[in-house]
């Protein structure tokens, strides 16, 4: 750790102050925002191994290019911290990621630095490409365009649809590739070892620092001396690879491994580059972590901070209760799979590179065999789920929401169509919190219960999320999908005897008399707490889970439009075409008129926050329940043009 009084970085607020440094200060002033970012993430944790990886690469970049007129495209945007602080964000990186602060990932409206907005993998070199091709046409010849990919980013098909069309371009784009083995957890696959190999052939790397040095000691160190290097570069890798280099199979040059914490050295490489032009690729190693001892031991644990931490030792401040906490549904549904492994053979999981956000890694302990890590690939996730549900297994696909739209047609196309015992578990379904709009998994109820064949289901508590796991893989069930929200449930002891659950069929949780709640899946908890505090009003209302979107339960749906003449439905997604909405076009359908209340996510991306300070924005929680029920309740006689009134946040 530096002294906590920066001294360089204190007169940097854009990366024009940065380029009047001389180059011998570079490596000082990463020093600095190493510490800087330490101490943030210390008392408002974030992301952090991977932007501790990123800082003199980030530093290089802004020293070397002409920002933002030059455009860095930074794929998944969680290594991005640096690029914040350097590019006029420092006063205010107190704020990042809290409610009314500023993004954790780029974002166009936030800064003319963030040149693409990102939150999802994979998207860099598509729009690198698409920018370049801009500029061109425009005429803007001396706009240059990096994309900044991790190696796990690597793994997903869109970064190889990226690579195709540039290299098939004369585009004159520079992708570096951040190779540091990690996403969140270890890398796997094909392209990962590929990586490893390259970055790693001992015979390679020799040969390649000796023919330097000959064509230095007969040229010099000058361009003709490089034109050499390269010409020669190309056919040592085909000599010791014993085949083409991927990148150069796609149409672009290759240049590295090179070390990605040598930050002058960097700059001279970037300032080489920008007079080549086409499409290149720069594979840069990096530590995950680097320069904060604990983050470079454990880069899984510190990918994102764990919680406030000691910037000493590493330790996490932890509060201490003696009353007994309910776990996380994460932490239920890797216990349960593991049961419902036991149980039935049949069953496997699988993941988009996600096992121990998901809780997935407790069943890849258990049954190695039988949980497959397919990397950032969710399309690839699910066709290869309906495969092995084609070949008899039972696969169990967790996948975060927000990412589980990356694989709409192959939900509709692979698994639906077809029929396939695919369970669809999708987790932080809802406002995930400080991750922001890129992340909030608000879509999925409304794109889910459109399409035919899929069972869609959402649990309440963690009783029900094992219930209904239980039932997915019972005997043709065909297509099923379970949402369950980031972060802990409600019940303490969960761990009960399975119960099949009948499909489409919701359950009573209390009867009332004025006003009827349905709610979908974990937002019945927040009936229950506005119910309580609605007896003291003297308001009673009834109050139904209703567990499935699809089918939906016709038998209550039926009974409280008999019984009751405003009916609220509560849901953690978006409003249009959602939860409420599936309620309000079966009542359409029989032509039965009652008044309907839609509580959700409005028609607008929601930022970030904690989680209750946007169920609270958004008039879904507890208390903006109560304050839905208590004006309804003050205007019981509506007009009939008012039939349906929808309460949305604004």
């Amino acid at each position: 750790m530096t002294d906590s009084k920066s001294k360089l970085l204190d007169n940097i607020d854009f990366p024009g102050d940065l380029r009047k440094l001389n180059e011998e200060k570079l490596p000082m002033v990463c020093a600095e925002l190493r510490d800087f970012i330490i101490r943030e993430a210390a008392s408002n944790p974030g992301h952090l191994g991977a932007n501790l990886g990123v800082v003199d690469l980030t530093v290089a970049l802004h020293y070397a290019y002409n920002t933002p007129f030059d455009q860095l495209i930074w794929d998944v945007g969680h290594q991005a911290y640096s690029h914040k602080i350097l590019t006029g964000r420092r006063k205010v990186f107190s704020t990042n990621r809290l409610y009314n602060g500023i993004s954790g990932f780029p974002k166009m409206a936030e800064s003319e630095y963030d040149a693409f907005g990102v939150g999802h993998s994979s998207t860099s070199i598509s729009a690198a490409l698409g920018i370049a091709i801009a500029s061109n046409l425009k005429g803007e010849i001396n706009r240059k365009v990096v994309a900044v990919i991790g190696d796990g980013s690597m793994t997903g098909g869109m970064a190889f649809e990226g690579l195709n069309n540039a290299g098939a371009s004369s585009a004159d784009i520079l992708v570096i590739l951040n190779d540091n083995n990690m996403s969140i957890d270890p890398n796997v696959g094909g392209i990962s070892k590929y990586f490893v190999q390259m970055q790693t052939s001992r015979t390679y790397n020799s040969l390649k620092t000796r023919i330097w040095k000959i064509l230095g000691d007969i040229y010099g160190v000058g361009p003709r001396a490089r034109k050499v290097l390269q010409k020669h570069q190309q056919a040592l890798k085909a000599v010791v690879f014993r085949e083409s280099n991927l990148f150069e199979s796609f149409g672009f040059r290759y240049f590295g491994p090179v070390d990605g914490h040598d930050v002058i050295g960097l700059v001279h490489i970037f300032n080489d580059l920008k007079v080549i032009p086409g499409p290149k690729v720069l594979h840069v190693v990096t530590k995950k972590g680097k320069g904060f001892t604990p983050a470079e031991n454990d880069a899984t644990k510190w990918h994102a901070a764990p919680g406030k931490f000691d910037i000493h030792t590493g330790e996490v401040f932890t509060t201490t209760s003696d009353s007994p906490e309910s776990p996380k549904y994460q932490y239920v549904f890797g216990k349960t799979i593991i049961e419902l492994a036991e149980m039935n053979d049949r069953i496997v999981g699988i993941t988009p590179a996600m096992p121990s956000g998901c809780s997935l890694n407790m069943m890849m302990k258990a049954f190695p065999k039988r949980t497959f890590d397919v990397g950032i690939a969710e399309p690839h996730a699910v066709t290869f789920a309906a495969g092995l549900a084609v070949g008899g297994m039972i696969p169990f696909v967790n996948i975060y929401s927000s990412f589980m739209q990356r694989s709409y047609d192959q939900i509709i196309h692979d698994v639906a169509l077809q029929k396939l015992n695919v369970v669809l578990c999708m987790d932080r379904g809802g406002l995930v919190g400080a991750d922001g709009a890129t992340h909030h998994g608000i879509f999925d109820i409304a794109f889910m219960r459109n399409i035919p064949n899929i069972i869609v289901s959402a649990p309440m508590d963690q009783i029900e999320l094992r219930n209904l796991m239980f039932t997915s893989q019972l005997p043709n069930k065909g297509p099923f999908s379970i949402r369950f929200p980031r972060g802990k449930g409600p019940i303490i002891d969960w761990k009960k005897e399975f119960q099949e659950i009948p499909i489409g069929k919701g359950r009573k949780i209390s009867d009332g008399s004025q006003i009827v709640v349905l709610s979908i899946g974990h937002t019945g908890n927040f009936v229950v707490e506005a119910a309580e505090m609605l007896k003291s009003d003297g308001i009673n209302i009834a109050h139904y889970d209703m567990r499935f979107v699809t089918p939906l339960d016709y038998d209550i749906l039926n009974e409280v439009s008999e019984k009751f003449d405003h009916i609220v439905t509560v849901e953690d997604g978006v409003i249009e075409g959602g939860f409420g909405s599936a309620v309000m076009e079966y009542f359409a359908q029989i032509g039965r008129n009652i008044a309907l209340t839609r509580l959700g996510i409005p028609h607008r991306f929601v930022e970030h926050g904690t989680q209750e300070e946007l169920y609270r924005e958004c008039g879904f929680d507890a208390e903006g329940i109560f304050k839905t029920i208590q004006e309804l309740n003050c205007k019981s006689l509506i007009s009939n043009n008012q039939i349906f009134k929808n309460n949305i946040c604004n």
